[in-house]
C-alpha cells in the first residue's frame, strides 16, 4: 500500500477519466411527464434542493420538478455508478466501476471546477457487484471520511473482465479519509473464504455503522454486520453480526433507515420462483434491539469475516434479530422497494412493486399497517427501482424511478375522499380538510393552510367536521341537531332547497352546537340544507327527509309502508329511490342461531382453478376442481392478497358435484392471491394461487399482413393475453370475421386469418374481458400472391429441381408457409410429387422460390413428360396452378417497326414546327412593345407614389355598447340577436314584484360554480353539441352573466385550467388556437366586454382612419361594379388586372335646393373628379362624398333618390346605368353605362335632382358586366384603329406593383394602428390584458412549463388571434358602416401581417410565396421586436390585485346593467339543458356534491312544464 499514492499520481496524468459536465442543458417535459435518461437508472439521491441520478456512464443533476437536467459524463464508456452520496455543503461523491473502482469529489457550487479524485479501488469494479457507503465528518482530523462496504469478487467475475488488486480482493469494508494517502489494514474489514456478499445499505446510528447484506447464492439468511465508529483513529472496530429474521427471506431487495425513530425497514424476498401473496415480506426492526446483545457475535459455521483474535464471543450473544412484534409487518406478492417517513407522528411507508405500482401504507400506534393505497400505476408495468426518494423542495411529491424514467407523483390521493368526515377518518397524515375549497386536499394545495381554521388535519380528528343528527320527539316533531367544534357564537339554519325558505333558525352564543325543532309535516318529502355558521366557518350538508330515513331499527323499517333496509347503505331507505338488494330482517335476527348440521368427515382439497389468471375486473364464472365437495352446507371462498388487507369472502354460485363448483370473483387490485374454500364449522382447504393482473395490452402482431384468401398463421404479442374471454377479428366495417380464445400463453396468442372479400383492406383485433371490449391491434390484407411461371430441371438424377417465379409483394412470405407439389403422367397414371422449399431469393422485380424433390420410384427409370406436368402452390387457404414458362417472340417484330415509325414522325414534326415558329415570331414581336410599356408605367407609378391619408373627418360613427356586443357575440345571427336587447321604452313589467320563477331559479342554479362547470363539460361531451352550439351557448351565458362579470371571470379561470389539462398531455402550443370549445368563445366574449372602453378611447380613431383611407385608395382607380375588383388593392385576389386605359374627368356638379328643405339653403356648384370608366352609380357615390367633404354635412337625398342629368345648353339628358342606349353583347350580357359611354368631357355640367320614380341602382346579376368583359368580347374590345389590329397583351403579374403602391399609400396609418395595440400609453396596460397574461404566466409556472414559447403562444392565441384579428377584419363590429367584400379582402391582408408579427417562427419566403406574405415581409422583423417588447412590458408591470380586478369588473357590470334581456338568454340556455336533460341528470347523479343542484334542476323543469301547461290552458280558454 506504500506505493499507492505514486501510482495514482501517474494515472492522473494524460487521459485520466474525469467527469465532464456537458455545456448543453437537457430540457425535460412538464412535471406530469417522466424525465427520461439514455440508459436504465443505476442510482439516485436527493439533497440541497437537488435530485441526482446516475445512468450508465453519466450522472445528472435534475431540477426537483423535473423541468430540466444537466448531464455530466465519464470518459470510460462502460463505467457504472456504484455510489452517489451528497455530503457537506454542496459536495457530491460519485464512485464508478471504472477506472479501478475510483471515487470523485464534485463541488456543486463551482460547475467549472473539475472533480477531484477521492480515492481508487474503493468500490467494486464488477457491474453486478454492490457498494453501500456513508460519509461522515471527523472533527479530530478535520476531514470527511467514507466508510464503504463493497463486493470485490463474484463466482463469475471474469465475465466483467475485472480483476481486483490483491490488496483489496479479500476486503469487505473500507474507511478512507479525504486527505488520507493510503489505506492500512486498520482501515479494512477483511472477507473470509469464497464468500460472495451483496451489501444492501449503509447507515450510522448511535455511533455504530450498520451494513445489511445477503449471500449471492441465497443459501443462508441475510445478516447485518455492525462496526463501531472510531472518531480518534478512524479504524475499523468490529462490534458483531446478527441474522435478520423476516418470514424466511434470503434476499434483501430494498432498505430504509428511519433516523427519527431509530428503525430500519427491509423488503425481504424468498427464493421461490412462483409468486404467492407471501413471496415478499416487509419487516421493521428496532435498531436498539438489533444492537443489544450483539457485541462479539460471529458465525463460525458460516463465517463471512475472519474471527477477531483479540476478543472472545460473549455468552449473552443473541444471534437472531427479530422484527418488531416478532412478526412480519406486511406480506405481498411482489414488493421491490421501500421508503419511510414520519408525518404528524405517524410512520408512512411508500412501497414499489415489480409490476409498476406505488403503494402507500400508514402504521397505527401499535405499528400495524393499513391496507395499502395505490398511488400510481405505470402503464407499461416496468419494475420500480429499489430506491425511492421524496422531492427535497416539496414533500407533497415523491419520485418514482423505473427503468430509464423518473416520474414525480403526489404522496396521497386526497381527492378520493368526498366529505370532511371521510377525509379525516382515513387517518392519512398527508390529507386534511380545506374549508376554503370545501374539499380534501394536501396541505400545499389549500390556500392559507398554515391557519388552523382553514385546513384541518388528522391531528384534530373528525370532530372538526359538521355532524347532523335527526331524531323523533314524543310530540311528533323532528329534531335536527348540527354539531361542530368552535367556541365562537354559532348559528344554524334549516332551509327548504326548493323554495329557499328558512324553515328554522337558531343561534347559540358560546358553542358551535345548535338544534332546530320542526314539525314532521315541514320536513317529510323535502330536500333541506342544514347550515352551521361560526366565524369564518361555513359548514353545510344536504338532506332528503322521508318517512323511511327516520327509522333506525331494521324491523321497524320493514314494517313501514314503502320502506326497505339497504344492505349497502346500512340504513332504512324508500324503495322508490334505491336499487339496493332488500335485506331479510328475519334472516339477520336469526343468523347467529343457525347451525350447519351436515358433516364433512373428509377434508376438502382444491386441485385446480380455471382460469388461474384473471383481470382486475374480476371473473363472472370460475370453475374450481377439487375433492370432497358436498351439496349441503354453506361454502365460501376466501381470497387473500396483501396481508394487511381484509380477505374477500365469496359465496359459492353453484355446487355441481363432489369435485366441481362455480364461483363469481369480484374486481380486485393486481397481485398474486391465494384462495381456499371454507365450509361453515370447518377449516379452510389448503390454499392455491390465483393471479389478478391488469387488462391485456397488445404490443405487436407478427406478421402484420395477410393475403385475402386467409389461412396465414399470425401471433399477437402483448401482456396478460391469457385473461381474455374472447378474441374477435373485425373488418373495417366492424363486421365479425372470426372469434377464438387465447388462454394458454400470457405473452403470445396465435390464430389463423380468415378469408375476406377483395374490397376489404384492413382488419382489427378486439379483446373481450368480461363485458369490456379492448382495442388490440390492426393488420393489413393484401392481394393474394401472384406466381408467374415455373422452371423444371429433370436432368439432376435422382433429384428434381423446381424454380417458381413470383411477383414481389409486401407479404414477406416465409418458406415454411409455402407448400409445392407437382403432378405428371407416366404410363397413363397420374403421379404426385411433393417438393421441399430450400430458399427464396429476390431480385428487383420478382422472387424465385427454389424447390427440390426426390423422384418417385415409379418414374425414376422414365423420362418425365413435361407437357403433362402441372405445378401447384398452396399458401394458407390460397391454392393455385403455376403456369409454364412461355416463350413469345412476337415482340421482336414490334421492336423492328419502332425505328421506322420514329423516323417518319420526326420528319413530319420538323416541317410543321418551322411553319409554327414563323407565326409565333410575328406575334411575339407585336406583344413585346405592349409588355414594355405596361412594366414601365407600373415602375413610374410606384416611384412617384405618395402617402394617401385622409386629412380629417367628422365624428367617428361608433356603435353603442349593446350593438357592439351583439355583433361580436353573434356575427352570423343577423337581426335575430336583437331579442337580447332590453327595450328602454317598454316598462320592465306591469307588476314589478312579479318574476318568472323558472328563470330566477335557473339563474340561481347557474350561479353555482360546480354545477355550471359540470354542465359545460357534459354538454361538450355530446356528439350533437356542435361547434356552433358551443359558441352560441358561450354567448348566451355571457349575456346572462353580464351583470356578474366577477363570477363569469371565475368560471373562465376554471374552464381555462380544465382546457390546459386536456392540452398539456398532447400539444400545449395548440391551446386556444381554434374556437372548438365553450371556454374559447367565452374568452373572446370576455375580452370584447372588458376591452370595449379601450376600443373607443385608444384604438377607434386609428382604426377608422385606416378604413377611410383604404376606401379612398380603392376608389381612386377603376372598380368593377359586378365583381368589386379594383386596380388599387392590397389583395391579389381582388386585383382588377383586366382594366383598360382610363382618365380623370372633372365635373361641375350643380346641387339644387331640395323642396322639403327650401328654407335651409340655396343651390351650389362644386367640382368633382370622377373616372371615365365609372358607372353612373359610382359617380353618384363620389358626388355625394364630395358634398359631405366640402360642407361637413350630408346632402338631403339618399343615393337611391338622387338622379343625375347632363346639362348641355337648355337640354338635359338623364344619366342611368342602364337605358335604351346600353350596349348588349353577343351572348346577351348588358354592359353598364359609364361616363365614357355618354361621352362626358372635362368641365361638363352635371345637375343633381330628386327622382320622381325610385328606380334603385341595386346589385346586378351575372347578366350584366362592367370592366371585366366576357372572354370573346374582351378580344374584340382590344382591337381598333389605335392598336392597328394588335391584341393588347395582359397578364395579372404585370399589375402586382399596384399592391405595393397601395401598401405604401397607407403604410403610416397601418403602423399607427398596430402601435396603438401593442404600446402601453402612460406605461399602463388594460386591466383585462394584464390580468389574463399574469394568469397564463401563473398557470405555466404551476404546470412547470419552462419553455417561453408556450406562454408566448398562449398569450398570442388569447388576445391577438382571438380578439384583435376579429376586430381588424370586421370594422362593422365597432362602427356603424357597411363593409364591402373588397374592403374585407384588404383587411384580411393587414390582419395576416398583424398575426405574423406575433409568430415565433421565421418566415421562409421564396419566389412562389403568396403576395399577401411578401407584401409585409420586410416589416415583420421590426414588428416582432415591438411585440416582444410589448409582452415584456406587460409582464414587468405590477400585478393586478384581486380587489382591483373585481372593482374593474363590477364597474363594467354596472355601466350596462339594464341593456340586455337576461331572461331571453337564460331561456336559450335552458333549451340546451332540455335537449340533453337526461345526460346532464345522469352526470349530476355521479358527481359528488351536486345532489342539491340535481334537485334544483328537476324543480326548474317542473316549473317550465307547469308554465307551458298554464299557457296552453290559457290559450284554450280564449278560443271562442
Amino acid at each position: 500500500m506504500a506505493g499507492w499514492p505514486r501510482r495514482a499520481k501517474e494515472r492522473l496524468g494524460g487521459g485520466f477519466a474525469w467527469c465532464l459536465a456537458l455545456p448543453a442543458v437537457v430540457m425535460a417535459l412538464a412535471a406530469e411527464e417522466p424525465a427520461r435518461f439514455l440508459e436504465p437508472i443505476d442510482n439516485l439521491a436527493v439533497s440541497w434542493r437537488r435530485l441526482f441520478v446516475a445512468s450508465g456512464n453519466q450522472w445528472y443533476e435534475v431540477e426537483p420538478s423535473l423541468a430540466w437536467m444537466r448531464r455530466h459524463q465519464m470518459q470510460e464508456d462502460s463505467s457504472v455508478n456504484k455510489l452517489l452520496l451528497p455530503f457537506g455543503d454542496n459536495l457530491l461523491l460519485t464512485c464508478w466501476t471504472k477506472p479501478e473502482g475510483s471515487c470523485y469529489k464534485q463541488d456543486l457550487s463551482n460547475e467549472q471546477q473539475q472533480p477531484a479524485i477521492f480515492g481508487q479501488e474503493l468500490v467494486t469494479c464488477l457491474r453486478r457487484g454492490s457498494a453501500s457507503g456513508w460519509m461522515y465528518y471527523n472533527n479530530h482530523s478535520s476531514e470527511w471520511h467514507l466508510v464503504v462496504a463493497t463486493t470485490q469478487k463474484l463466482n463469475d467475475s471474469q465475465a466483467d473482465k475485472c480483476t481486483p488488486a490483491k490488496s483489496t480482493a479479500e476486503t469487505a469494508v473500507t474507511i478512507k479519509g479525504e486527505h488520507q494517502k493510503s489505506v492500512s489494514d486498520y482501515h479494512l474489514l477483511p472477507l473470509a473464504g469464497n464468500n460472495f456478499l451483496y451489501f444492501v445499505d449503509a447507515f450510522l446510528w448511535n455511533k455504530h455503522f450498520f451494513f445489511p447484506y445477503y449471500h449471492y447464492n441465497l443459501s443462508v439468511e441475510p445478516k447485518v454486520v455492525i462496526l463501531k465508529q472510531d472518531l480518534v483513529r478512524n479504524h475499523v472496530l468490529r462490534h458483531g453480526q446478527k441474522i435478520l429474521g423476516c418470514a424466511g427471506g434470503t434476499r434483501i431487495l430494498s432498505s430504509k433507515y428511519i433516523e427519527e425513530r431509530a428503525l430500519w425497514i427491509g423488503v425481504f424476498d424468498s427464493a421461490e420462483t412462483q409468486r404467492t401473496p407471501t413471496s415478499t415480506a416487509l419487516c421493521i426492526f428496532d435498531l436498539s434491539q438489533v444492537l443489544n446483545n450483539s457485541e462479539g457475535c460471529n458465525f463460525n459455521g458460516f463465517a463471512e469475516f475472519p474471527s477477531d483474535p483479540s476478543s472472545d464471543e460473549p455468552s449473552a450473544c443473541d444471534r437472531i434479530a427479530w422484527p418488531i412484534n416478532n412478526s412480519t409487518l406486511l406480506s405481498h406478492s411482489d414488493l421491490v422497494s421501500v421508503y419511510a417517513t414520519v408525518v404528524l407522528n405517524k410512520i408512512v411507508l411508500f412501497l414499489g412493486t415489480g409490476k409498476g405500482q406505488l403503494l402507500k401504507v400508514i402504521l397505527d400506534e401499535n405499528m400495524k399497517p393499513n391496507c395499502p393505497d395505490i398511488l400510481f400505476e405505470i402503464e407499461e408495468e416496468t419494475t420500480i427501482f429499489h430506491k425511492l426518494e421524496l422531492d427535497p423542495t416539496d414533500k407533497d411529491y415523491i419520485y418514482l424511478p423505473s427503468n430509464n424514467e423518473i416520474r414525480r407523483t403526489r404522496v396521497a390521493n386526497c381527492g378520493k375522499y368526498i366529505s370532511c368526515k371521510e377525509c379525516l377518518s382515513a387517518m392519512d397524515p398527508h390529507c386534511g380538510w380545506c374549508y376554503l375549497n370545501n374539499s380534501c386536499t394536501l396541505k400545499g394545495e389549500c390556500p392559507f393552510s398554515n391557519n388552523l381554521t382553514n385546513w384541518a388535519s388528522i391531528s384534530y380528528g373528525s370532530d372538526k367536521c359538521l355532524k347532523i343528527y335527526t331524531s323523533k320527539t314524543d310530540r311528533g316533531e323532528i329534531s335536527v341537531t348540527a354539531v361542530g367544534n368552535s367556541e365562537a357564537q354559532s348559528t344554524c339554519k334549516v332551509i327548504d332547497v326548493k323554495t329557499n325558505k328558512t324553515l328554522c333558525e337558531n343561534e347559540k352564543p358560546a358553542i358551535m352546537n345548535c338544534s332546530c325543532h320542526l314539525k314532521r309535516a315541514d320536513l317529510i318529502g323535502k330536500v333541506v340544507q342544514v347550515l352551521l355558521i361560526s366565524g369564518s366557518w361555513h359548514l353545510s350538508e344536504i338532506f332528503e327527509f322521508d318517512d323511511c330515513s327516520l327509522e333506525k331499527i331494521c324491523s321497524e323499517c320493514s314494517s313501514h309502508t314503502g320502506c326497505t333496509s339497504s344492505a349497502r347503505e346500512n340504513r332504512c331507505v324508500s324503495w322508490t329511490v334505491t336499487c339496493t338488494q332488500k335485506v331479510d330482517c328475519h334472516g339477520i335476527v336469526n343468523a347467529s342461531s343457525g347451525k350447519d348440521t351436515s358433516q364433512s368427515p373428509e377434508p376438502m382439497l382444491i386441485t385446480s382453478i380455471e382460469p388461474m389468471w384473471i383481470s382486475t375486473l374480476g371473473k363472472n364464472e370460475v370453475l374450481v376442481r377439487g375433492e370432497n365437495f358436498t351439496r349441503s352446507g354453506l361454502y365460501k371462498m376466501l381470497i387473500t392478497g396483501t396481508s394487511s388487507c381484509k380477505p374477500d369472502e365469496i359465496p359459492v354460485t353453484e355446487v355441481l358435484n363432489r369435485t366441481h363448483m362455480k364461483f363469481c370473483l369480484p374486481p380486485s387490485r393486481k397481485e398474486a392471491k391465494s384462495i381456499c374454500i371454507k365450509k361453515n364449522g370447518f377449516q379452510c382447504s389448503p390454499p392455491v394461487p390465483l393471479y389478478y393482473v391488469t387488462l391485456p395490452v397488445c404490443s405487436g402482431i407478427f406478421p402484420n399482413v395477410s393475403w385475402k384468401s386467409g389461412g396465414r398463421n399470425m401471433t399477437i404479442r402483448g401482456r396478460h393475453l391469457n385473461v381474455t374471454d374472447m378474441v374477435t377479428i373485425l373488418d373495417e366495417w366492424e363486421q365479425n370475421l372470426t372469434q377464438f380464445t387465447c388462454h394458454r400463453a400470457r405473452a403470445e396468442c396465435g390464430f389463423t386469418t380468415p378469408t375476406v372479400s377483395p374490397e376489404k383492406k384492413t382488419a382489427s383485433v378486439v379483446l373481450k374481458v368480461e363485458k369490456r371490449n379492448i382495442s388490440c391491434i390492426e393488420f393489413r390484407y393484401d392481394p393474394d400472391p401472384e406466381f408467374i411461371h415455373y422452371e423444371l430441371t429433370t436432368d439432376l438424377e435422382p433429384d428434381l429441381e423446381l424454380k417458381i417465379h413470383k411477383e414481389n409483394d409486401n407479404l414477406s412470405i416465409l418458406r415454411s408457409e409455402i407448400e409445392v407439389f407437382m403432378s405428371h403422367m407416366i404410363d397413363n397414371k397420374l403421379l404426385n410429387i411433393t417438393f421441399t422449399v430450400q430458399n427464396i431469393s429476390q431480385t428487383a422485380t420478382r422472387s424465385i422460390i427454389h424447390c427440390r424433390a426426390k423422384r418417385s420410384q415409379n418414374s425414376s427409370a422414365s423420362k418425365i413428360d413435361t407437357s403433362s406436368v402441372k405445378v401447384y402452390v398452396k399458401v394458407g387457404n390460397f391454392k393455385c396452378e403455376v403456369p409454364n414458362e412461355a416463350r413469345n417472340y412476337s415482340f421482336l417484330y414490334i421492336l423492328l417497326l419502332i425505328p421506322v415509325v420514329i423516323v417518319v414522325a420526326v420528319f413530319v414534326t420538323q416541317r410543321k414546327s418551322k411553319q409554327l415558329n414563323r407565326k409565333l415570331s410575328e406575334h411575339l414581336e407585336l406583344l413585346e412593345c405592349e409588355l414594355r410599356k405596361e412594366i414601365r408605367d407600373g415602375f413610374v407609378e410606384l416611384q412617384m407614389e405618395k402617402l394617401d391619408v385622409v386629412d380629417s373627418f367628422e365624428t367617428i360613427p361608433f356603435l353603442d355598447y349593446k350593438h357592439f356586443v351583439l355583433r361580436t357575440f353573434f356575427p352570423e345571427a343577423g337581426g335575430t340577436s336583437f331579442i337580447f336587447i332590453e327595450d328602454s321604452n317598454e316598462p320592465v313589467s306591469r307588476n314589478p314584484g312579479h318574476k318568472d320563477e323558472s328563470i330566477t331559479a335557473l339563474y340561481a342554479l347557474i350561479c353555482n360554480k360546480h354545477f355550471l362547470v359540470t354542465l359545460i363539460h357534459t354538454l361538450e361531451k355530446q356528439k350533437t353539441f356542435s361547434v356552433k352550439d358551443r359558441c352560441l351557448f358561450a354567448s348566451f351565458l355571457t349575456i346572462a352573466l353580464q351583470t356578474n362579470l366577477v363570477y363569469l371571470t371565475h368560471i373562465l379561470e376554471v374552464l381555462t385550467r380544465d382546457l390546459m389539462e386536456q392540452s398539456s398531455n398532447i400539444q400545449p402550443k395548440l391551446m386556444l388556437r381554434r374556437t372548438e370549445s365553450v371556454v374559447e368563445k367565452l374568452l373572446t366574449n370576455w375580452m370584447s366586454v372588458c376591452l370595449s372602453g379601450f376600443l373607443r378611447e385608444t384604438f377607434g380613431e386609428p382604426f377608422y382612419l385606416l378604413v377611410t383611407t383604404l376606401n379612398q385608395r380603392i376608389i381612386r382607380g377603376p372598380v368593377d361594379v359586378i365583381t368589386c375588383k379594383a386596380l388599387y388593392t392590397l389583395n391579389e385576389d381582388w386585383l382588377l388586372w383586366q382594366v383598360t386605359e382610363f382618365n380623370v374627368v372633372a365635373l361641375n356638379v350643380v346641387f339644387e335646393k331640395i323642396p322639403e328643405n327650401e328654407g335651409e339653403g340655396t343651390s351650389q356648384t362644386i367640382q368633382v373628379n370622377v373616372l371615365d370608366c365609372d358607372t353612373i352609380g359610382q359617380a353618384k357615390e363620389k358626388i355625394l362624398q364630395a358634398f359631405l367633404d366640402k360642407n361637413g354635412s350630408l346632402y338631403g337625398l339618399q343615393l337611391s333618390e338622387m338622379g343625375l342629368a347632363l346639362q348641355s345648353g337648355a337640354q338635359a339628358t338623364e344619366l342611368l346605368d342602364i337605358d335604351s342606349s346600353s350596349v348588349i353583347l353577343e351572348n346577351g350580357i348588358t354592359k353598364l353605362n359609364t361616363i365614357q359611354h355618354y361621352e362626358i368631357s372635362d368641365g361638363a355640367t352635371i345637375k343633381v335632382f330628386k327622382k320622381t320614380t325610385n328606380l334603385s341602382d341595386g346589385e346586378y346579376s351575372h347578366n350584366y358586366c362592367h370592366l371585366i368583359l366576357p372572354d370573346s368580347e374582351a378580344a374584340k374590345d382590344t382591337q381598333g384603329s389605335k392598336h392597328k389590329g394588335k391584341q393588347k397583351f395582359k397578364v395579372k403579374e404585370m399589375y402586382l406593383t399596384k399592391l405595393l403602391s397601395t401598401k405604401v399609400a397607407i403604410h403610416c396609418v397601418v403602423e399607427k394602428l398596430f402601435r396603438s395595440i401593442w404600446t402601453l400609453p402612460n406605461n399602463k396596460a388594460p386591466v383585462a390584458i394584464k390580468y389574463f397574461f399574469d394568469f397564463l404566466d401563473a398557470q405555466a409556472e404551476n404546470k412547470k412549463i419552462t419553455d417561453p414559447d408556450v406562454v408566448h403562444i398562449w398569450k398570442t392565441n388569447s388576445l391577438p388571434l382571438r380578439f384583435w384579428v376579429n376586430i381588424l377584419k370586421n370594422p362593422q363590429f365597432v362602427f356603424d358602416i357597411k363593409k364591402t367584400p373588397h374592403l374585407d379582402g384588404c383587411l384580411s391582408v393587414i390582419a395576416q401581417a398583424f398575426m405574423d408579427a406575433f409568430s415565433l417562427s421565421e418566415q421562409q419566403l421564396g419566389k412562389e410565396a403568396p403576395t399577401n406574405k411578401l407584401l409585409y415581409a420586410k416589416d415583420i422583423p421590426l414588428y416582432k421586436e415591438e411585440v416582444k417588447a410589448f409582452y415584456k412590458a406587460v409582464r414587468d408591470l405590477p400585478s393586478v390585485s384581486t380587489s382591483e380586478l373585481e372593482e374593474f369588473l363590477t364597474q363594467e357590470s354596472k355601466k350596462h346593467e339594464n341593456e340586455f334581456n337576461k331572461a331571453a338568454a337564460l331561456t336559450k340556455i335552458y333549451h340546451y339543458i332540455a335537449r340533453y336533460f337526461d345526460e346532464i341528470l345522469n352526470k349530476l347523479e355521479k358527481e359528488r356534491g351536486l345532489e342539491e343542484a340535481r334537485k334544483q334542476l328537476l324543480c326548474i323543469r317542473a316549473l317550465v312544464e307547469e308554465k307551458k301547461k298554464c299557457k296552453w290552458i290559457s290559450e284554450e280558454s280564449t278560443v271562442p
